[in-house]
C-alpha cells in the first residue's frame, strides 16, 4: 500500500453536481490532498466545474487510465456507486465515496472485499462525525463523564422533500425514505460513539399515500405516490450494552426533541443535527443542569458555510484528508469502508424488521473509528 504513495494524494473527483462544490472549496484546507481532474456525464457540468478549481476536465475512461490520479472521490447518484467505486478499485485507485457505500449491503461488501484484496482503501461519507460536536461527544463518553450509556434517542423528523425538491419522486420509492436517506449521519455518529449494533428491531409506517409537491419545478402542485416507510421507529441494541431509540420520519410538522441524547450510569449527554459538522455539546453530570459547550472553536467546528452566510459547519472532505493520512501511516481510514458497510447493514435490517415485525440480528463486525483528538484533527490542516 505505501510503496506507491506520494507526497500529496491527487484525486479525480467524479460527479459534479452541487456537494462537489463544498468537496473541492474544502481540498484547499488540506495540504495531504490535490484534486486534479473531474468527470461528469454531462461534459459540460465537469468544464464548468473543471474551470471553476483550476483542474482538468477528463471523461471517466481517461481519469482512471491516469498515472497522475491515486484516488477517486465518488459523488454520483446513489444507484451509480457501485460500478463507479468498483471500476476505480478494478483500476488500482483508492477510493472514497459520498454515501451510501452501495445501494445495497452485498454490493457494499463486494467493494469493501474487492478493496482489500488490492490491498487499497475504501472510505465513505458521512465524516461528519470527525467535526467538532463529534469529537468533544466521544472524548465525554471515553473519559467517563457520563458512565457507561444505557439508554438514549436519536430523532430525525421533518417534512420531507417536496417542500423544496423540485422532483422528489425518488425518495418516496423503494431506496428512499428517511432511514436510507438521513439514517447514515445519525448511525454513523452513533457507532462512533458507542461501537458497533448488535440487533434492531423496528415499527414502519406512512403517513400519506400521496404527496404534494410544493417546490418550485415541473412537479409543483402533483401529487406522487409514496411507495416506502416515511416514519421508522426503531430500537438499536449496541455490542456495550446500549439500548437508543431511533425515529426517522418525513410526517412531522415540528418537534422539541434533541437529534441525539444519550444517558450513561453517571450523566447524559445531548449531540446537535449530525448532518453537521460542529454545534452544541450540552452535558448534565448526576442530574446537574444541562451544561452547553459550543464547538466553534474546535478544529472544523468554526460556520464557514454557506460561504455567502455562514450558518453552518460544513467540512465534507476532512475524511479523505484522514483516510490520506492513513495511507501514510499504514492504518484504517476512520470513516472507512467498513463503518459505511456497517451503516448500510444496519439501515437495511431496520427496514426488513419495520416489514416483518421481527429483530434482526446485525454480523459482528470491528468498525468503531479511531478517535480523532484535537492535535491530530489541527494536525490534518498542516
Amino acid at each position: 500500500m505505501l510503496k506507491d504513495v506520494k507526497p500529496q494524494i491527487r484525486i479525480g473527483v467524479v460527479g459534479c453536481g452541487n456537494i462537489s462544490q463544498a468537496y473541492l472549496h474544502n481540498a484547499a484546507m488540506f495540504p495531504a490532498i490535490r484534486p486534479v481532474a473531474c468527470a461528469d456525464l454531462n461534459l459540460s457540468v465537469a468544464k464548468a466545474r473543471a474551470d471553476a478549481f483550476g483542474i482538468k476536465a477528463l471523461d471517466y475512461d481517461e481519469m482512471l487510465a491516469s498515472s497522475e490520479i491515486d484516488l477517486i472521490l465518488n459523488l454520483t447518484v446513489p444507484t451509480a456507486h457501485f460500478d463507479v467505486s468498483m471500476r476505480a478499485l478494478q483500476a488500482g485507485k483508492h477510493v472514497f465515496t459520498e454515501k451510501p457505500l452501495s445501494a445495497t449491503f452485498e454490493e457494499g461488501r463486494r467493494l469493501v472485499d474487492e478493496a482489500r484484496a488490492r490491498d487499497l482503501l475504501i472510505g465513505s461519507a458521512p465524516d461528519t462525525f470527525l467535526g467538532a460536536a463529534g469529537r468533544y461527544a466521544r472524548q465525554q463518553i471515553e473519559t467517563g463523564m457520563i458512565g457507561r450509556v444505557v439508554a438514549g434517542t436519536a430523532f430525525m423528523m421533518g417534512r420531507g422533500m417536496e417542500h423544496w425538491h423540485p422532483d422528489p419522486t425518488f425518495y418516496y420509492q423503494p431506496g428512499g425514505g428517511p432511514v436510507l436517506d438521513m439514517g447514515p449521519y445519525y448511525l454513523t455518529m452513533m457507532v462512533n460513539l458507542l461501537g458497533p449494533i448488535r440487533r434492531v428491531q423496528a415499527m414502519a409506517t406512512s403517513a400519506y399515500a400521496e404527496r404534494l409537491v410544493s417546490a418550485e419545478g415541473p412537479l409543483k402542485g402533483k401529487s406522487i405516490p409514496v411507495n416506502t416507510p416515511t416514519t421508522v421507529a426503531a430500537l438499536l441494541e449496541f455490542d456495550k450494552g446500549a439500548q437508543i431509540t431511533f425515529v426517522a420520519s418525513w410526517d412531522i410538522y415540528r418537534h422539541s426533541g434533541r437529534q441525539i441524547e444519550l444517558h450513561g450510569t453517571e450523566g447524559s449527554l445531548g449531540l446537535p443535527d449530525p448532518d453537521n459538522f460542529s454545534g452544541v455539546v450540552s452535558l448534565s453530570r448526576l442530574g446537574a443542569p444541562w451544561q452547553d459547550v459550543d464547538t466553534a472553536d474546535m478544529s472544523f467546528g468554526a460556520l464557514n458555510w454557506p460561504l455567502d452566510a455562514p450558518d453552518r459547519g460544513n467540512y465534507r472532505m476532512l475524511g479523505l484528508a484522514d483516510m490520506a493520512q492513513a495511507l501514510v501511516e499504514g492504518r484504517r481510514p476512520r470513516a472507512s469502508g467498513d463503518l459505511a458497510l456497517h451503516v448500510l447493514d444496519v439501515m437495511q435490517a431496520i427496514l426488513s424488521a419495520g416489514e416483518t415485525g421481527e429483530a434482526v440480528t446485525i454480523d459482528p463486525v470491528d468498525c468503531q473509528p479511531a478517535i480523532l483528538d484535537e492535535d491530530e484533527a489541527e494536525g490534518l490542516l498542516v
